[in-house]
């Protein structure tokens, strides 16, 4: 028996991202009432955990919202280029005025549990729901990372999180060392080097994409090639997708690769291998620079090679590139600098974030805390997890994937809806 004295809806759905609004919007187009919980404002961490020269990596074209597709029913001119942070706020804005869905902003949801019988309780900072499901859309970038040994750097030494990170000028004169090679890493790399900066990268194990190749992006190549659509239970290598770190490229400037090798050469960029300990002002690194290069070149390599599998396959005419040959190699591996004698006066941390479940209270999680599921839908029935990395496929996560996601979420829900109004009509 529901408890009369507390509101009850269908679905709750907790994270007004562009995967909980997405499915907001699925499920209205199935007749399923659902109610929206984000914490801060929709699309929070698009409009404010993002620097003022973030744009996108992958091509406008795969921004593709369900029924709202950047080319198509948004009307974007440019499909093969990159917006800008404001123009993403822009278009997932007229995603929201368009699909209406009833959304609480400023609303922290605080405990999940299930009840007995069936169903759940949502305890948030407004009062308390009952619901029939509940879709977890919260993603995976609740807590910023920092090694414990970032205590015990000196504090004459200035340090931030990428999370925080908006331009140069939030960080005093002086080199900067930057500690991670994945897309932001490389990225914010690039900030402090036009502003004329010093700068130091700490390269770990991240892969690197060729950007464009034999005329066309690669991510085009790949996606007309099916790359995009293998799902993650038909992949060779399942956990190697699921733990691999994405591939880095930028879509600065209309788009380009980065080759950390090239940055080295002809932008002074000091490249180290994976940070490893620091103390007071010294910093200590692992001896694995030139096997992360050589790693992240064997990644570029590869997805060239697929593409080039691909046109000979297709019998595609497809102008030819000449083969990849390295730039510079190191010469030795540098494990310990005193970064007050290097002038490197700050530390960028761009190792990434972990989720925080610790207020979904059911058995859905494996023993490092992750949820369990196939294509988001848990072993607890009505609990259902969406806008993580290969959910299903690539795309998953990403603008890309996230109308196939959020649509067949829907119809699982739907059914589940289905099968208990028929229960309860058969009683």
């Amino acid at each position: 028996m529901k408890d009369t004295q507390t509101p009850h809806i269908p679905v709750v759905i907790v994270g007004g991202g562009q995967a909980g609004l997405s499915t907001a919007w699925c499920l209205k187009q199935q007749g399923i009432e659902s109610i929206v919980f984000e914490r801060n404002r929709a699309f929070h961490s698009w409009r404010v955990n993002r620097w003022d020269s973030f744009c996108l990596v992958t091509p406008n074209w795969q921004c593709r919202l369900p029924d709202f597709h950047y080319d198509r029913e948004y009307g974007g001119t440019d499909p093969h280029g990159f917006m800008l942070r404001d123009e993403i706020t822009d278009y997932l804005d007229a995603f929201l005025d368009r699909t209406a869905p009833q959304l609480h902003e400023g609303v922290v949801v605080t405990r999940v549990a299930p009840v007995t019988g069936g169903g759940f309780t949502v305890e948030t900072s407004v009062g308390s729901w009952t619901c029939d499901q509940v879709v977890i859309a919260t993603g995976g970038y609740d807590t910023p990372i920092e090694p414990d040994y970032a205590r015990r750097l000196s504090p004459d030494i200035f340090q931030m999180h990428s999370v925080d990170y908006r331009n140069v000028d939030q960080f005093p004169e002086g080199g900067v060392l930057i500690v991670g090679t994945g897309q932001s890493g490389v990225q914010l790399m690039e900030d402090f080097i036009r502003a004329g900066r010093d700068v130091h990268l700490a390269v770990g194990p991240a892969p690197r994409s060729p950007r464009n190749y034999r005329g066309r992006d690669a991510t085009d190549w790949l996606y007309d090639a099916g790359h995009y659509a293998i799902t993650i239970d038909r992949h060779p290598d399942p956990v190697k997708a699921m733990t691999q770190t994405n591939h880095y490229m930028s879509g600065r400037d209309g788009g380009k690769e980065i080759d950390l090798r090239r940055f080295h050469v002809e932008d002074g960029v000091s490249l180290y291998g994976s940070l490893a300990d620091m103390d007071g002002t010294t910093v200590r690194f692992l001896p694995d620079l030139a096997k992360n290069l050589d790693d992240a070149d064997r990644s570029y390599v590869g997805i060239r090679d697929q593409i080039d599998a691909y046109i000979a396959r297709e019998g595609i005419d497809a102008p030819t590139e000449p083969p990849f040959r390295k730039v510079w190699e190191p010469e030795r591996e540098i494990t310990e600098i005193d970064l007050a004698g290097a002038g490197i006066t700050s530390v960028l941390w761009a190792i990434g974030f972990r989720p925080d479940y610790s207020w979904i209270e059911a058995e859905v999680f494996d023993t490092r805390g992750k949820p369990v599921f196939r294509r988001g839908v848990t072993d607890h029935p009505g609990l259902y997890f969406i806008g993580l990395g290969w959910l299903n496929t690539w795309g998953s996560g990403r603008f890309l994937g996230i109308e196939e996601d959020s649509r067949y979420l829907a119809g699982c829900i739907a059914q589940a809806c289905a099968d208990q109004a028929a229960g309860a009509g058969n009683i």
